[in-house]
């Protein structure tokens, strides 16, 4: 019995293919809502075209099946959401709620990294200036069904933040937020490097008067060195073979139980067994170094 009222998602950027540590992020939604007998949906996150790798948004695709981690519904594309995202960008100039700015981020950079609002009140044009929101709804904080409560810096909370950027480009804080909103997402979970810009997300929320979804924010997969696997690490893509191995080690950095006969149970039984052994209330989830 499929509960409506959960809507997860898995939504990667086609900026290379999936590595380990987009495994974790994929399969920890992924068992997130179908322990709750929820939907599962996946969103390419196709807007910045600069950083995009050709061919990866399908290759992306390819290894989710290949890794049994199948999605509900048909998968949605930013690219093709543009109208979207400028219907509420009109509704929020309408209301007076954000403004061109033209300061660059030298600028910012020499008053302290945050920006100061020096544009707010001058009345600038389109014309190479970016779109900032004019932050009326500051949030200081969410909960994290995860981590328990998340303070965030006063400064970052309150700054007038990009949602339009001065080369033509939505914003990703502004397209998250629509598209999550559009398909219904009632939980997020994703990586901890997604910390920070979840505070501007609940802003937005607010200042559109939509309900926010909760949070889950996953521990990430370190490298030697300390640092995050990321398509800008070079990380890796997952290995075409068996995908059970993975999907085993991704379980374990996880902390969640694995059968000592998992090699006897085929790539379907041994994601069931996940589900039906899903928890969150594990003491000994944390960052950890591969």
């Amino acid at each position: 019995m499929q509960n409506a009222d959960y809507i997860g998602r898995f939504a990667p950027s086609p900026s290379g293919e999936l590595h380990f540590g987009s495994l974790i992020a994929a399969l920890g939604s992924y068992l997130q809502a179908r322990a709750q007998q929820g939907r599962w949906l996946v969103r390419i996150e196709d807007i910045d075209p600069p950083r995009e790798v050709p061919g990866a948004a399908d290759a992306i695709l390819r290894q989710l099946e290949h890794y049994g981690l199948h999605w509900d519904g048909e998968v949605l594309w930013q690219s093709q959401r543009h109208d979207a995202y400028r219907e509420r960008l009109a509704w929020l100039k309408a209301q007076g709620l954000c403004y061109y700015c033209t300061c660059t981020r030298a600028r910012i950079h020499s008053v302290g990294g945050v920006y100061d609002g020096h544009c707010r009140d001058l009345g600038l044009g389109a014309e190479n200036a970016a779109l900032r929101l004019r932050q009326t709804r500051p949030v200081l904080g969410f909960y994290d069904r995860l981590r328990g409560e998340i303070a965030t810096d006063e400064g970052l909370a309150r700054e007038d933040f990009i949602i339009h950027r001065r080369d033509g480009l939505f914003a990703y804080n502004l397209a998250v937020v629509v598209d999550d909103h559009f398909q219904g997402v009632t939980e997020i979970v994703r990586g901890a490097d997604l910390i920070e810009p979840t505070v501007r997300q609940i802003s937005l929320y607010q200042h559109f008067g939509w309900q926010p979804p909760e949070y889950i924010h996953l521990p990430l997969a370190l490298n030697a060195e300390g640092n995050k696997l990321s398509k800008q690490n070079h990380a890796p893509a997952l290995p075409e073979g068996d995908p059970r191995p993975e999907i085993v080690r991704a379980l374990q950095f996880l902390k969640q139980p694995v059968a000592d006969d998992w090699r006897d149970l085929s790539l379907a039984a041994l994601l069931k067994n996940a589900v039906a052994e899903w928890t969150l209330a594990n003491p000994a989830f944390s960052n950890g170094s591969l």
